[in-house]
């Protein structure tokens, strides 16, 4: 049992070596190493506070108590989120923009991704039966991007496909990465904001169309608190907030094919969907396997809690990956067991694979009911409209490596319709 009144100071000047070797276990590691839910510690030689549990992100998204501007380091804007996004912002500024997001996610948008989704299964399904092997993590990434890019309304050429994946694929490898990785994605988000400024300016001057109810049409003529249009890079980096995420989801889908690969006796339930079983398992694959380590935010006015005095300005850090594998949180956490969402409350404050809190006006992701929704048409697939042989292969993934993935990116061959 995790103390709720323990504080503790890791010693040492620094332990960003620590965090580059320990990946997504740096702070379940000291959380369990100090029996305590709050750790200072020390990364990039500033002070952080490494926060886990319920209570803890009820408190870290409390916008009365914290801020996010200014809290993602450069090297992360420059690569996975861009500089001026919706990430970063806070008050009625973030409320006006976080409006725009979820505004596009009404249910009759829902309905068009849906459609979307089954029909580049179906492309991919009748490519994939003349392939030697597939694999499936490259080719979910690719299939995503024609997703985002078809929903939201941005022209994709067949010649342009390969690198808008690779690009939009670059930024997230990024986030976790030093050294070549990292500069690859910096090299790839300069090139896709030059492709979607281009696309801004495409529309505002009415040189393409655009529907009213798409990601690009709205974005493209937003405007702020003060009623001026968004400056064409700022409206740009808004725009690949909703391409990157959804091609993210190709790495859940990867894992959702090991999943159903590692339990085939829940296949069937999986594709059936019997007493929505479906949704469980797709819940289980965003709670068991890594996806985001943790989120950042700075103190906005001193307040203590638990007895620790949060000091305006300090950076905290929670723990995303320790509180979905929390022993007080979830029975069995290191077990896959969708069965578990059976009885789930719903609490946005236990179960935050993509952050936590509300959707409306907190700093949750906007597109996670994106995420559950293309998840469950794309494991539909894998789970019985498709029959694959699965060779021997390397499924495992490192906890070290952020973000992580199949070492073998989950190879399929033999594809047919079943």
């Amino acid at each position: 049992m995790v103390s709720t009144n323990t504080v503790s100071k890791e010693e040492g000047l620094d332990h960003t070596l620590s965090l580059l070797k320990e990946g997504y276990d740096f702070i379940p590691n000291r959380v369990r190493k100090f029996d305590s839910e709050i750790v200072e510690t020390r990364i990039f030689g500033k002070k952080a506070i490494c926060i886990s549990g319920k209570e803890a992100t009820e408190i870290f998204y409390d916008n009365n108590r914290f801020k996010r501007k200014g809290v993602a380091p450069g090297r992360i804007q420059k690569s996975l989120f861009g500089e001026g996004g919706v990430q970063g912002l806070d008050g009625e500024e973030h409320r006006h923009r976080k409006a725009m997001f979820m505004s596009l996610m009404s249910s009759e948008r829902l309905k068009v991704l849906d459609e979307i989704t089954e029909k580049q299964w179906q492309i991919a399904i009748d490519k994939w039966k003349s392939m030697d092997a597939v694999v499936l993590f490259e080719e979910a990434e690719e299939i995503m991007c024609r997703i985002a890019c078809s929903w939201a309304g941005v022209p994709l050429w067949a010649k342009d496909l390969e690198l808008r994946t690779m690009d939009l694929s670059a930024m997230i490898d990024a986030f976790g990465a030093i050294g070549p990785r990292h500069w690859e994605g910096r090299r790839a988000r300069t090139r896709t904001e030059r492709w979607i400024s281009y696309m801004i300016r495409q529309v505002r001057t009415g040189k393409i169309g655009a529907d009213e109810d798409t990601a690009l049409y709205q974005i493209a003529w937003h405007e702020d608190l003060n009623g001026n249009l968004l400056d064409i890079k700022t409206a740009a980096v808004e725009l690949i907030n909703i391409l990157r995420p959804i091609v993210a989801i190709g790495r859940f889908i990867t894992f959702g094919a090991v999943a159903l690969h590692e339990n085939p006796e829940k296949r069937n339930k999986v594709f059936t969907d019997e007493v929505g079983y479906r949704q469980m398992f797709v819940q289980e694959v965003r709670r068991y396997y890594p996806f985001g380590p943790f989120l950042g935010a700075l103190v906005r006015e001193e307040f203590t809690w638990k007895g620790y005095e949060f000091k305006k300005g300090t950076l905290v850090l929670l723990d995303i990956y320790g509180t979905n594998h929390s022993p007080t949180l979830w029975e069995y956490p290191d077990v896959f067991w969708p069965e578990r969402f059976s009885e789930w409350d719903g609490s946005p404050f236990n179960f935050i694979p993509q952050g936590g809190g509300e959707y409306d006006i907190g700093h949750r992701c906007a597109g996670e009911g994106i995420t559950v929704q293309i998840m469950n048409t794309s494991l539909k697939y894998l789970s019985g409209k498709i029959d694959y042989d699965v060779p021997l292969q390397d499924l495992n993934y490192s906890k070290l490596r952020i973000p992580s993935i199949p070492k073998s990116r989950f190879i399929m061959k033999n594809v047919r319709h079943a």
